[in-house]
């Protein structure tokens, strides 16, 4: 058992932007660009910062100019810092404040498509060309995210089929990984087998992220299928904090500390320490005002 884990993986940090997205409370900016600086002094080093949506509909995200111009002006060392935009209006503002890695993102399901960005899915795709080709001309790296793979809260089940296209046609037109998303939170361990390896078979492992939201508690479980079947970078968010402001319920994001927790105690390599990823999370509590529901953050804050 669990003789084809890889060596090391890559743990890609959505907090600021994912988990922060979906608070109640707005964090000011200079407490947003500490948060960032303390995940890179854990070691993490691909980080999600903000996003460049129209604030009207991310108020808690309404700084991202700040939060970008400031790690622009004080860049941390070998890290990759991301953020997402929606269109070409939103790419424009991240290469204004100095962002060299964007992601895009698109449902996998018609109409939770449509709540979250108000398009169908084909109309996403002429939308997405000038956003790719801007890109492509300023060598800016693009990441796709796919969400409500693995069930959407107004559909239900999405068929692998459906998801292994999108997820074809993004790697088609310049993202270097498509990162799929458990919105809902709904995946279980053999749904999760037979998913990937269906994607699997046109699509290669290294080209593949797994974004696992644990509100019905599996995400650990279905990040250990992914892991066994090839997949080496996954999303999470510092305290589990998060979710999509789009799919009611799905609140809880897979905290970093609990993945790098399960990692480490198997034997798999993240370059991320332990003790300084849960200062990190503790700062996050601060910054909300609440706990937040990540295990390994508890008994790591409890343990002192």
């Amino acid at each position: 058992m669990f003789e084809r884990l890889p060596a090391r993986v890559r743990v890609y940090e959505v907090g600021p932007r994912d988990g922060l997205q979906n608070e109640a409370v707005f964090v000011p900016t200079e407490d947003k660009v500490r948060l960032i600086g303390n995940l890179h002094a854990a070691g993490l080093r691909d980080i999600e910062i903000t996003s460049f949506v129209n604030p009207r509909w991310i108020p808690p995200l309404a700084d991202a100019e700040h939060v970008a111009a400031a790690l622009r002006d004080t860049p941390l060392a070998d890290c990759r810092l991301t953020a997402l935009v929606p269109n070409e209006r939103g790419l424009e503002r991240a290469l204004e404040n100095g962002v060299r890695e964007v992601a895009v993102f698109m449902s996998a399901s018609e109409t939770h498509n449509q709540r979250n960005i108000n398009k169908s899915i084909a109309d996403t795709w002429p939308a997405f060309a000038p956003v790719f080709a801007r890109c492509a001309a300023e060598g800016v790296r693009v990441r796709g995210y796919v969400s409500a793979v693995w069930g959407c809260p107004y559909e239900g089940e999405v068929a692998a089929s459906q998801v292994a296209e999108i997820a074809q046609r993004l790697l088609d037109l310049g993202v270097y990984e498509v990162s799929l998303g458990d919105t809902i939170g709904i995946g279980t361990p053999r749904q999760t087998a037979r998913l990937l390896e269906a994607l699997l078979e046109r699509i290669p492992a290294n080209a593949l992220a797994m974004h696992m939201h644990d509100t019905r508690g599996t995400a650990l479980a279905n990040c250990l299928v992914g892991l066994e079947l090839g997949i080496t970078t996954f999303d999470a968010s510092i305290g589990g904090m998060g979710g999509c402001p789009y799919a009611a319920g799905a609140s809880g994001n897979l905290a970093t500390e609990d993945l790098v927790f399960m990692l480490h105690g198997m034997g798999v390599e993240t370059g991320i320490d332990l003790g300084h990823l849960a200062r990190a999370g503790a700062f996050a509590q601060a910054c909300l005002g609440r706990e937040l529901p990540g295990r390994a953050l508890k008994a790591l804050c409890a343990a002192g």
